[in-house]
């Protein structure tokens, strides 16, 4: 047993995996550590300042000239490549807890249109398309389109105005739509809009079509009511409920509060970095003998929307600041922490979708020795089966991941 820690600094990707250009040939270039890094040397005038990163070997997994190429703490340093389709928070965390996401495609809706259609038609609605193009209308109310605020082709919406129909009808149609849609996420989405919906479609990347949500005045309205519907997964077999099932306290921190199933756990949502930290360190100084804690830093996805390369690197301090002092109370020889992250962000790289990259695999092991390198992992879910090691859960109990050297 230990109290084993997990820490993703949301959208922290350390260069582009081999198939990153294949949606947008600039993504091949993506970096978001060290762009960040040379950004914020040049914007500041000095280099970041981020020795806990630094001591759990960060510059190991990332040679740059603003990180230490050697650390004095006993780390296991090494990368994962995502090990699902796309570069998506809610995939990442999920593949990281050890769900399979083999099933799970990348598809726009125009390549489904005839299975949706029969589902929904089947459920009593009425459907058309809008326009003749490739979105369906439900119930003379409802959109269901492509979602143009993720990378093309992750996740689905259905959204409709308040005035048009009431949320529990929107999410019906998009729960239809759950039953056969390939894709990571089907989101319901119903909100106050400035005009009706159809004047708010538009063509996204990738030959995706969907609604313009910030135009339509849903977030700036009041109102707003969001629901995600996730691929069916077993979440028995992922890693917070199979460790609550053995008796260890499970303390779910940050945006991981709100994507991460396990009835038994402890949910402390946040957003700011900041209270993330407090969060976790109040976990671990409560915590006995054995725990797992799973904290999400979310500001740092937020800077990369933004293409915010200072704010990027001012959450990145703060970030580490919390480190530091985790690592300190961290000290039993089997306690672990690991620090990873979920997909990359990189702010320089000329739009505001999430990038495909590697992300970094950083663990402190006090009772051990010196620095292992490990070898890249094929998936994020070898985090989780990791994690699953440490806490003395049972080979093979996680729906995905193992442990490589």
């Amino acid at each position: 047993m230990s109290r084993t820690v997990i820490v993703v600094i949301d959208g922290f990707g350390v260069g582009a995996m081999p198939d990153a250009g294949a949606l947008r040939p600039g993504d091949a270039a993506a970096d978001t550590c060290g762009h960040v890094l040379d950004g914020c040397r040049e914007l500041l005038g000095r280099p970041l300042r981020l020795p806990a990163l630094g001591a759990l070997g960060l510059g190991v997994v990332h040679p740059h000239r603003d990180l230490a190429a050697a650390t004095p703490l006993p780390v296991a340093a090494g990368r994962a490549a995502l090990g699902y389709p796309g570069a998506d928070t809610f995939a990442g965390h999920q593949t990281m807890m050890g769900a399979d996401f083999s099933r799970v495609t990348v598809a726009r809706l125009a390549e489904h249109l005839s299975d949706v259609t029969a589902a929904l038609k089947a459920a009593g609605h009425t459907v058309s398309l809008l326009d003749g193009r490739p979105l369906l209308v439900v119930d003379d109310a409802v959109l269901v389109h492509d979602n143009l605020e993720a990378d093309p082709g992750i996740n689905w919406n259905a959204s409709a105005r308040l005035a048009d129909m009431s949320f529990e009808g929107t999410l019906a149609v998009a729960r239809t739509v759950r039953t056969v849609a390939p894709v990571a996420r089907v989101i319901a989405v119903g909100g106050n809009a400035d005009g009706p919906l159809r004047e708010f479609v538009r063509d996204g990347d990738g030959g995706t079509v969907g609604l313009d949500t910030p135009a339509t005045g849903f977030y700036r309205n009041g109102g707003l009511q969001v629901r995600h519907l996730g691929a069916e997964l077993d979440h028995t077999r992922q890693l917070p409920d199979l460790a609550a099932r053995s008796g260890i306290p499970v303390t779910l921190v940050g945006k991981a509060a709100d994507i991460l199933a396990c009835d038994a756990a402890e949910r402390r949502p946040a957003v700011a970095t900041a209270e993330v930290a407090g969060h976790t360190l109040d976990a671990v100084r409560a915590s006995g003998h054995d725990a797992l804690v799973v904290a999400n830093v979310q500001e740092s996805d937020l800077a990369g929307h933004q293409q915010d390369t200072a704010r990027y690197g001012r959450v990145l301090e703060e970030a580490d600041t919390g480190l530091f002092e985790l690592i300190g109370l961290l000290d039993r020889p089997d306690d672990r922490l690991i620090v990873t992250g979920d997909h990359g962000n990189d702010p320089t790289i000329g739009h505001a979708y999430h990038t495909r990259e590697f992300v970094p695999v950083l663990i402190h092991a006090p009772g051990t020795d010196g620095t292992e390198i490990l070898p890249d992992a094929p998936t994020l879910a070898d985090v989780g089966a990791r994690a699953a090691a440490f806490l003395g859960l049972p080979a093979g109990a996680l729906a995905n991941g193992s442990v490589r050297r």
